[in-house]
């Protein structure tokens, strides 16, 4: 990268700024040159200005290199109306930006392999990605609303995906697969929805492209079951906005804490721009209390890294900064074991405590 990096930080609400705070110092430690730019998102926006997302934030959004965002909502801003909720300044984000590619990668670190609620055999160096088609499908297709018809209600929503939604998505997709084990699942219904069986025709179009990964199709059903069966099997997930939603939520469950997971959200791969957050909410409930854990979002900085940046090789030394503290033993709450049996082995740190450690490992690396 020519210029030096604008990253727009969006802390929100709740433990956002907490661990948004944590993943910002451990950006510096590898990108000195970059301008950090704060933004007010979510309920801390709309406190200030009436909005959860004003156009000032949505600009300086568009003219960065990248997005880093917090967390957003709470139970202060639930009596809002639906649309100054601060969880419609996700949508605004995603549509001002553009973004239709949401990758959000599963991985079970060994030290934590105990805290998934799968025996820890199954899930032990389970490293998969959900590819997530982000804009279109059942969320946004038309018609649909609730209708009278034949003086009762009735509930309408559209799948619908065009041929460039699709193309675009795997191309997304074998992209990344080519970047890593070269193996991508495509998951669809195709057996009984139409637009799932086009689905799967452009996708084998597109993988002509790419002989050097390989590509199988499985129907949503069977993909949901062999993620608690084998879990191990699969590289790549590319799959349709609905199915996204919620299989990525079932493969984020074998990692056995929402506090590690990270995501992408991208208007391709190497395009310019992009959304980094943790998957967890604000926790409202902790917050200020320095007990958030801030890994998923100083994970989802090493994707800002590796995705908008191009910087693969600092990516990777925040990454293996985190697996060398959490072999270490350090636990923030949320990951420390239950049972008296593995107390003895961690040590309990806070939020700020657990930034520290990370930067110190990544400059031993």
């Amino acid at each position: 990268m020519d210029k030096s990096p604008l990253i727009a930080v969006l802390a929100g609400d709740g433990i956002g700024p907490e661990v948004v705070r944590e993943a910002v110092a451990c950006l510096r430690e590898v990108i000195e040159d970059a301008e950090f730019v704060d933004a007010p998102v979510g309920g801390a926006s709309y406190d200030l200005h009436g909005t959860p997302l004003t156009e000032a934030t949505l600009d300086l959004a568009k003219r960065a290199d990248a997005v880093l965002l917090g967390a957003v909502g709470g139970p202060k801003w639930e009596p809002l109306d639906f649309s100054v909720r601060p969880e419609r300044a996700l949508l605004g984000l995603r549509e001002g930006l553009g973004l239709y590619a949401n990758l959000r990668p599963a991985v079970v670190y060994p030290g934590l392999a105990a805290a998934s609620s799968l025996r820890a055999e199954i899930v032990t160096g389970i490293d998969l990605l959900v590819v997530r088609e982000l804009t279109g499908g059942i969320y946004f297709g038309k018609p649909r609303g609730v209708v009278m018809e034949h003086g009762e209600r009735v509930g309408i929503n559209t799948e619908r995906y065009s041929e460039s939604e699709i193309r675009r998505i795997a191309v997304c997709a074998f992209e990344v697969a080519r970047k890593r084990r070269r193996k991508l699942t495509s998951v669809d219904k195709a057996n009984v929805l139409e637009a799932t069986e086009l689905w799967r025709e452009i996708v084998s179009t597109v993988g002509k492209a790419y002989p050097d990964v390989s590509l199988s199709h499985m129907y949503v059903d069977n993909c949901a079951m062999q993620l608690v069966r084998d879990p191990s099997q699969f590289d790549v997930i590319v799959t349709t906005n609905l199915f996204g939603d919620i299989l990525s939520d079932e493969a984020a469950m074998l990692t056995g804490s929402i506090g590690m997971l990270a995501s992408a959200s991208l208007a391709g791969l190497g395009a310019p721009g992009g959304l980094y957050e943790p998957v967890h909410g604000s926790a409202p409930d902790i917050a200020g209390q320095g007990k958030a854990n801030p890994l998923a979002t100083i994970l989802s900085a090493a994707m800002l890294l590796r995705y908008s940046l191009g910087r693969e090789d600092a990516a990777r030394r925040i990454e293996g900064a985190v697996a060398r503290v959490l072999d270490a033993g350090l636990r923030t709450p949320d990951i420390a074991p239950r049972d008296a049996t593995g107390a003895g082995r961690v040590t309990i740190v806070g939020t700020q405590e657990m930034g520290a450690r990370v930067r110190k490992a990544m400059k031993e690396l």
